[in-house]
């Protein structure tokens, strides 16, 4: 391994930091940037709009970020809301997070929800309206049975292990 990094599969290490993927990516909008990390170790590329967009109160909107990407298979890349437009405008990504498949090659959209009930927000073409995590994923092999194996935390689900204070008409203390 020559000054550290290491190859297998189109997977490249670098000591110290995360597993890189060579990703080929097909920028549909010469203009725009094409996908960056904003700081070193950063899990998200920032994606950009590739048109104006005006959402308001409730709306969403499907928007075009002018890039495609070849996932290599064994990896998926997901579409996560900005921290910054949800806590500053309440814009938010509705099937967050989006997924993209391996095999997928069309351009990469983001459905995008203003969910401020009064305010109407302007996303500008060149915008940064998301981040695009990509990771490995394993395919599951279905095994059907007839009962699952015990757990501690058995079918309790939907909000069975607490961590809120919640008090009112169907709450819980």
């Amino acid at each position: 391994m020559d000054g550290g990094w290491g190859t297998a599969a189109g997977v490249s290490t670098v000591a110290g930091v995360s597993d890189y993927v060579d990703v080929p990516l097909l920028r549909l909008d010469p203009e725009l940037p094409a996908p960056s990390y904003a700081h070193p170790g950063d899990a998200g590329a920032d994606l950009r709009a590739r048109h104006d967009v005006e959402l308001g109160p409730g709306e969403r909107a499907v928007v075009p970020t002018g890039v495609a990407i070849a996932l290599p298979d064994g990896w998926a890349a997901f579409v996560h809301p900005r921290s910054g437009l949800a806590a500053r405008h309440g814009v938010t990504v509705v099937n967050a997070p989006g997924t993209v498949d391996a095999g997928f090659r069309g351009e990469i959209n983001v459905i995008l929800l203003n969910t401020d009930l009064r305010e109407t927000v302007r996303i500008a073409r060149g915008d940064r309206v998301a981040q695009l995590v990509v990771q490995r994923v394993a395919q599951a092999r279905f095994a059907e049975v007839e009962d699952l194996p015990e757990s501690v935390r058995g079918t309790g689900g939907l909000g069975s292990t607490g961590g809120w204070t919640v008090t009112g008409a169907g709450g819980r203390n």
